[in-house]
Order: C-alpha cells, then structure tokens, then sequence
C-alpha cells in the first residue's frame, strides 16, 4: 500500500468509530427526551441529508483542496454537530451537521484512495477501507452502547453533572459525559489525517457557483449513469446501502420486540452482522479480481432472503448464524462493486466527483427507505411484515441486476 494509505484507514476508523457511537447515543437520548420510537430513524435521515442535497459542491470541493486537511477541518465540524445536541435544538440538527461534515469527508477518502493506489491494487485497498469501516461499526455500536451503559456508573455520573454545570446546560440528560468523549475520539480523527501525504494531483478548476455546480453534478450523474459499467455498480450499491441503512434500525427494534433486549444490549447485535461482513470483505479483497467483480453479484440473493427469515424466528441461536452469513455476503458483494465504481467513475471524471456522485445517489436510497420504514412504523404495521417488504425489494432488486450484468460482461472486462 502506498505511503500514508494507514494514516488514512487509521483516521477513518476514528472518525466511524465516532459516528457510529453517536447514533446509539443519539437514539438513547431521544428515549431519555421523551421522544416517539418512530424518530430514531428520522436521525440517520438527517445525517444523510448533506450527502444528497450538497453532493453538487462536495466534489468539487473535494477536488480543489488537499483532501487529507479537508478532512481534518470535517472532524472539526463534526465536534460543532456534537455540541449542537447541548442546545435547545432538535437533536436531528446535530445529525445534520455532523451528516454535513461526513458528505464532504466520504469523497475526500475514497478520492484519495483512487489517487494513490494502482488499479491492479484498488480492490485490495477497498478490502482494507471495507474492514476499517466495519470494525468502526462494530466497535462504535459497542462504544455507543457501553457509553449508554455507563450512566450507571458512578465516575461517568460525577463527569456529567461536572460538565453541565461547568457550561451551564438548560439540558437534564445523563448523556453529556459520553458526548464529550466523542468529541475526543474526533479530534483524534482530525489529528492522524495529518499523516497523510499530499499526492500532489491537480484537477481543472471548476466553477463554485451554484448554478454551474449543479449543472456540472447533473452532467457528471448522467454521465455515470449512462455508462454500462457506472450504471451497474450504481445500481447495486444504491440498492444495497438503502435496504443496509433499513437493516441497522431494523435489528435494533427487533430485539427489542422479540427477545426483550435493551438498547444497549441489542446494539452488539449490529457487531454481529459486521463480523461477517469483515471475513467477506477480506476475502474480497484478496480472491476476487476487478476484471471479475460481477461474478459476486448473486450473493445479492441471500440479502434479499435473509431479511424477513430473521424477522419471523425468534431464537437468538438462530439469529447470530443468519446475520453473520448476512454480513459475509454484503462484505464479499460490496467490496468489488465499489472498486469496480471507482475505477469507472475516475476514468470517466474525477475522485471527488465520481464519489460525490455515489455518495448521493446511495444515500438518497438511505433516505427513501428510511423514510418508509418510518412511516410504516408509524403506521404500525408489524416490524415482520416491514422486513418482508424490504428483503422482497431487496430480491427483487438483484435478479434485475444481474440479467442486467449478464448483458453487460463482455464490455466490463473491455472497460478495466
């Protein structure tokens, strides 16, 4: 790997890590607040917001600066959205915030990634990127969920009280104590991108002008969609991150529901499901060549079919196996489709644009689907019977794309 490529994994750990901590911490304290259950998911929406409707300015962005000092001043700012919680706002404005920061840190790392490392290497290097963001998601769910846990604790109790009545927070919560740890763990992040060596690439500069960056974002969507190899892996990867965002929540209530977990007991759970996801991305990254990177599409399938066989068992012996072969088919799908993306979107554009634009288009995905489990939650239709409406679309979904593909073979290989 080149030179600066595990300051650049080691920041995004940090920085995950962080992010998936504040989701459980976010969900916790809307609990504690007196919020309905339906606005858990209403947060990752928030935080996702920034990734569709400013994606026209993250590319460019992205593409105009050093990426690792972007970086840096995006951790910066996720402090800022973490500070917001202590406010009289509403806490999804703190998630938007930090969703802000993250939407313009996404195609900063991934250009960084497609600027440095050899084609022959780019999926190894996603393999490594994959683990890293896994291991942050799994050991951020832990961290969220101790942090939660941690109120209990007499020393966590003491820094709490100490620290609302230092600044002088209207708020009664018991959650200030692990917010402030978060903030630590950010700059931390911010830190290490510093380590990072400038690669020294320079791109024709665009105009920031609002009208010509959507223009140019517009011609930069068409362009990727358009393209055979660009519209299959947008396709997948759009399709895969909507039901996944769907699947994080869903685990949550379902433990909830079916086995009487709390919180911080059903986050671990998430920790399951990207174990499985590291042994596929590892193996990815290792076995499966970006030439061949079609030929994991039908793992699609078990993701598919996985979804409602969890929601209707009821055994936590059942479960674990289901969601640890769940999460090995998503490493060992996604790893190759976002090389094979990447590889695609940087010949045909820019790092910055090419991720800016499969930042919106998976997180507009993100925000429909999250939306329609919100309200189908709202609407109270069973949590088995919304599973079974999303492993269908999910299904669905992938017997298309992978028609689509076979049609596609002969001119993904001509495109590497």
């Amino acid at each position: 790997m080149p030179k600066g490529f595990f300051y650049l994994i080691s920041a995004q750990f940090a920085s995950g890590l962080a992010d998936n901590a504040l989701l459980i911490l976010g969900i916790a304290f809307l609990y504690e607040q007196g919020y309905p259950g339906w606005w858990a998911p209403l947060l990752k929406f928030s935080f996702t917001l920034s990734y569709v409707f400013l994606a026209p300015l993250m590319g460019p962005l992205a593409d105009a600066f050093p990426k690792a000092k972007l970086m840096a001043c995006m951790n910066a700012l996720k402090v800022v959205g973490v500070a917001f919680i202590f406010t009289p706002f509403h806490p999804m404005l703190a998630f938007a915030i930090a969703g802000m920061a993250a939407s313009a840190y996404a195609p900063a790392k991934y250009g960084l990634v497609t600027e440095t490392v050899p084609a022959e290497q780019l999926v190894k290097a996603n393999g490594w990127l994959e683990v890293t963001v896994v291991m942050a998601v799994i050991l951020g769910t832990a961290c969220g969920g101790l942090l939660v846990a941690s109120k209990s604790f007499g020393w966590m109790s003491t820094l709490n009280l100490s620290f609302i009545e230092m600044l002088g927070l209207d708020l009664d919560t018991q959650y200030a104590g692990p917010l402030l740890s978060l903030i630590v763990i950010y700059s931390i992040a911010g830190l290490l991108n510093f380590g990072i060596p400038n690669p020294n690439i320079r791109y024709v500069q665009e105009s920031m002008k609002p009208i010509a960056l959507f223009k140019n974002f517009i011609q930069s969507n068409r362009i990727l969609w358009q393209d055979p190899i660009g519209q299959l892996t947008l396709a997948v990867t759009t399709l895969f991150w909507g039901i996944g965002a769907v699947v994080q929540f869903a685990v949550l209530l379902w433990a909830k529901e079916a086995l009487n977990m709390p919180l911080e007991q059903a986050s671990l759970l998430q920790a399951v499901v990207a174990f499985g996801v590291i042994f596929g991305a590892g193996v990815a990254g290792h076995y499966v060549a970006l030439q061949n990177a079609t030929r994991v599409l039908p793992l699609g399938l078990w993701l598919g079919l996985s979804l409602p066989a969890l929601a209707f068992s009821s055994s936590l012996w059942i479960a674990i196996p289901l969601m640890l072969v769940t999460g090995f088919a998503g490493g060992m799908l996604m790893v190759p489709m976002n090389a094979l993306l990447q590889n695609r979107g940087y010949k045909l554009l820019t790092a910055g644009r090419s991720i800016a634009v499969q930042g919106f288009n998976e997180n507009a995905s993100v925000m429909v689907m999250l939306g329609v489990y919100s309200g189908l939650l709202a609407l109270e239709l069973p949590l088995h019977w919304v599973m079974l409406i999303m492993g269908s679309v999910m299904t669905l979904g992938m017997i298309y794309l992978m028609r689509m593909a076979s049609q596609k073979t002969d001119s993904t290989c001509s495109a590497i």
